[in-house]
């Protein structure tokens, strides 16, 4: 089994489906109206950095308020700071494209933003996994804990799912073909078909698996899940805008109240199997071994440059997307 449902499975079953159901709602509160937008990723990351830098100082006088607030227990190492704001970064350069907010949302060279700040959180999640498997061949153990207290597994199992991140990076395809759809409420990426979107999402869920092994029920599954359940049945070419909201609602939501995956009755832990950990990075550096193959193919096919070029002409994700899109002179 890949979690833990020993004890209070009504209950994580239960929380599953508030997260899932949760980001949802939220990313499209977030998408449908440009006051939804500021409020999900400008009034509460400001609320948010205000809280943390409080709780911050709060340490720093040794205040016993701060020192026991689960924000710092749990949520103080580099990488949650790190994809929080990385993912805001995300969502408010989209919103600058589909709105085409000033010169530089009706710039072409920045139609590349997406592809950049994607593989930018992508790295940050492989530096993650690399650290642990440092642990590992390093330091000789195979099991470590984090900052936060979290048992991580260290081994091969990284190094796998490491490359695979790596390879998803080059999965991302036709940079500078990014729109805004026609009702103004999307930035579409018609290039960014379920192939990417498979590879990307089992890499992932190994990331999660292996780094975030206490948090991988809910970030690993329903956060995942959420994006790519709207991109398959209505919000269709939209699939990394609507990853960006939820990841980043996500992140604000653990960084201001982690008690809910640490010390409540949802809380869901993995297995920590190694074999099964490496089994399911085996499957995800295989998969997106698979996706790169099929771009190769079919640029070549094609006879076009993958990344300046659309890949995926005449699939049916792509035209679906395509006809959603505004116009190119717009």
């Amino acid at each position: 089994m890949l979690f833990d449902h020993s004890a209070n499975l009504p209950f994580q079953l239960l929380g599953w489906v508030m997260v899932f159901v949760g980001l949802i709602v939220l990313n499209e509160f977030a998408r449908r109206s440009k006051v939804g937008g500021l409020i999900m990723f400008g009034v509460l990351p400001v609320a948010m950095t205000i809280y943390c830098i409080a709780i911050a100082v709060g340490v720093a006088q040794g205040q016993d308020w701060a020192l026991t607030n689960p924000t710092h227990i749990y949520q103080n190492s580099w990488f949650h700071y790190a994809k929080v704001y990385a993912a805001l970064a995300g969502c408010i350069g989209f919103m600058v494209i589909k709105y085409q907010w000033g010169s530089l949302g009706r710039a072409h060279w920045f139609r590349a933003f997406p592809f950049a700040i994607v593989a930018i959180n992508i790295l940050i999640a492989v530096c993650s996994d690399f650290e642990s498997a440092y642990h590992f061949f390093a330091l000789g153990e195979t099991t470590w804990v984090t900052s936060e207290g979290a048992t991580q597994l260290a081994g091969w199992n990284n190094v796998f799912n490491g490359i695979a991140g790596i390879i998803n990076i080059f999965c991302m395809t036709a940079w500078w073909n990014v729109y805004s759809s026609k009702d103004g409420r999307d930035m579409l990426w018609p290039d960014m078909t379920w192939v990417f979107i498979v590879a990307y999402d089992i890499w992932n869920f190994c990331y999660t698996y292996n780094c975030l092994p206490h948090h991988a029920w809910y970030c690993g599954l329903a956060l995942l899940l959420a994006p790519t359940v709207a991109n398959a049945l209505w919000n269709k070419g939209a699939w990394i805008q609507n990853r960006a909201n939820t990841l980043a609602i996500w992140c604000m939501f653990a960084q201001v109240f982690p008690a809910f995956q640490e010390e409540s009755v949802f809380v869901t832990h993995s297995t920590l199997n190694p074999t099964t950990a490496t089994v399911v990075s085996v499957i995800a550096l295989m998969a997106n071994v698979a996706a790169i193959i099929t771009i190769a193919y079919r640029a070549k096919k094609l006879g076009v440059n993958p990344y300046k070029q659309d890949v995926f002409v005449g699939t049916r994700d792509f035209e679906e997307a395509t006809a959603r899109r505004a116009d190119l002179a717009a």
